[in-house]
């Protein structure tokens, strides 16, 4: 599955929509994206599955890349 990730790069910085990045994340579960992502001291807002034509509007972005942990 893939889930789409809205984080902030600095794990003590306030959520401000300007600043708040996103990626990609191929795993099974929500529980192991944010495993995968614990190391690198993220502020993670919100993890989003994201299937069917969600996935496909995703990937027509030219920012699409799935990152593979």
């Amino acid at each position: 599955m893939i889930f789409k990730v809205y984080y902030q790069e600095q794990a003590n910085e306030v959520p401000v929509r300007e600043r708040t990045k996103t990626l990609y994340v191929n795993a099974d579960a929500e529980r192991y994206v944010r495993e995968k992502l614990k190391d690198r001291n993220y502020n993670i807002e919100f993890v989003q599955r994201v299937e069917g034509a969600h996935l496909a509007y995703e990937q027509q972005n030219e920012d699409y890349k799935v990152l593979e942990i």
